[in-house]
């Protein structure tokens, strides 16, 4: 390859090395293509740098700070419990480096080239690549684009020390004694449960009439009854209006109930969703299609209006989810193979790490009436679970959502313990036709927290042992 004024001939382009890009990557040069991925930031993308990996990782310090201070339900004290904070971020940053690499030595390991520098997109069939010291162009004769997203800015609460977004918030170096959250979304929610666990006095300020809009009201509830119980003040319908950051800290000012309220807080965590890094590459020379919020437009290929241009993940219509960037990613590496593969979102989970745990997979019983299905919703709780129970975790349920002539299970969702392991029995079931009488025959181990799935689909066969019909 030459390198300078000439342009270098590529087979398949991917654009971000995110979740979805990078498996999009891998997928291709499994199918026989010559790869080359381009990112201007570090392998991983948001999700394993500063999104779903570390945030997971903050998370799960938090449930075992909370846990350290004992549990007087089942006799245990314990006194003087601390926390290094500083060896808290240490021990995330460790997890993160170890993920990153391991994309480094898959990426290498498939024979995909990795160059580093920024896209912009010359014609259908050429970009320019450029870092802080040279640009270079490069042909390819087709391409995945996988720029990802970026958190939403309020006008009146502009990022800063003390005004931060889930990155910022994820880096802290110290625990805040006040967090004030802005949205009430899973972004919001998780981080801060995991700040309330480790005692902070955090505000949750939520536009609309719930926080977890994207999960139903008997699931949300669990968590809001969770939340309260750790000093989480939960403010829904309210509108943050503005912002004045101290040298201690910040005063918000929000209206709900028709009364402007100002509290303090030492930081606020903006997480009002992300837009889709769409603007700065250069689409429009191409003429690729988009929607109005700057989405890209796909078919059932993760193909654009562009033939041999792909887009993958948060540019694309759908939740921005990680998972499902890695699933489209595959699709779309596998229909530049000339493969006949096709998306399909149904079986696509989502999940909050919230206490306890939300997922959910498919229809909701709301969905499927309205898709014109004739459905039963079928309900066990975690509380009639032993497992659950000698996990002190008696909170929650799993429900089935069944079509009503045969059993076809059309969709599920779980809120309790491990609800983000559990809900891949049901994504399967989804994915493979699989009807309730085909879950409960499925011998589950006990005692487990599995059980509660054959237990759900008990119930939808009529036919419940360990609950009274």
């Amino acid at each position: 390859m030459v390198v300078g004024d000439f342009p270098i001939e590529l087979d398949t382009l991917v654009v971000g090395a995110g979740p979805g890009g990078y498996v999009a990557a891998i997928r291709a040069a499994q199918t026989g293509q010559k790869v080359t991925i381009v990112d201007k930031g570090a392998l991983g993308g948001v999700c394993l740098n500063v999104g779903c990996i570390p945030s997971k990782a903050l998370i799960q310090a938090g449930h075992r700070f909370e846990e350290a201070h004992g549990s007087d339900v089942m006799g245990i004290k314990a006194e003087n419990v601390t926390v290094d904070f500083s060896k808290v971020q240490e021990w995330k940053s460790s997890v993160v480096h170890k993920l990153t690499s391991g994309v480094e030595g898959l990426l290498k390991g498939n024979k995909v080239d990795i160059v580093s520098g920024e896209v912009y997109f010359v014609d259908k069939n050429t970009v320019r690549v450029m870092d802080d010291k040279s640009s270079q162009t490069y042909t390819f004769n087709n391409c995945i684009i996988a720029t990802g997203s970026t958190p939403i800015e309020i006008p009146s609460f502009k990022y800063s020390d003390r005004i931060l977004d889930s990155t910022g918030a994820l880096n802290l170096k110290e625990i805040p004694k006040k967090l004030i959250v802005i949205g009430g979304g899973y972004v919001g929610t998780e981080l801060g449960t995991s700040y309330a666990n480790f005692g902070t006095e955090v505000t949750i300020l939520e536009g609309m009439d719930d926080i977890l809009g994207g999960f139903e009201k008997d699931m949300s509830s669990i968590v809001k009854r969770h939340l309260k119980k750790k000093n989480v003040k939960i403010v829904t319908n309210a509108m943050a209006k503005s912002s004045e950051v101290t040298d201690t800290g910040v005063k918000v000012t929000y209206e709900a109930k028709g009364k402007e309220e100002t509290i303090e807080a030492d930081y606020v965590l903006v997480t009002v969703g992300r837009y889709p890094n769409t603007g700065e590459i250069g689409l429009e020379q191409v003429g690729i299609d988009m929607t109005d919020r700057g989405l890209v437009k796909i078919d059932e290929q993760c193909r654009t209006s562009v033939d041999n241009i792909y887009a993958i993940g948060d540019i694309v219509a759908g939740p921005p989810l990680a998972h499902k960037a890695s699933y489209e990613g595959k699709i779309a590496a596998e229909a530049i193979a000339g493969e006949k593969s096709i998306i399909d979102y149904n079986g696509i989970p989502a999940v909050v790490f919230s206490d306890p745990e939300l997922a959910t997979v498919g229809y909701t019983e709301a969905e499927a009436k309205e898709a014109g299905y004739d459905v039963t919703s079928s309900k066990f709780p975690f509380a009639a679970n032993g497992r659950a129970l000698s996990l002190n975790s008696g909170d929650g349920f799993v429900r089935l959502v069944t079509r009503k002539e045969d059993g076809l299970v059309l969709g599920a969702q779980i809120a309790g313990a491990n609800a983000s392991d559990m809900i891949s029995e049901l994504g399967l079931a989804i994915e493979t036709g699989m009807t309730a009488e085909d879950l409960a025959l499925t011998i589950h181990a006990h005692p487990t927290l599995g059980e509660i799935t054959m237990e759900a689909a008990e119930v939808a066969m009529g036919t419940p042992i360990h609950i009274v019909k």
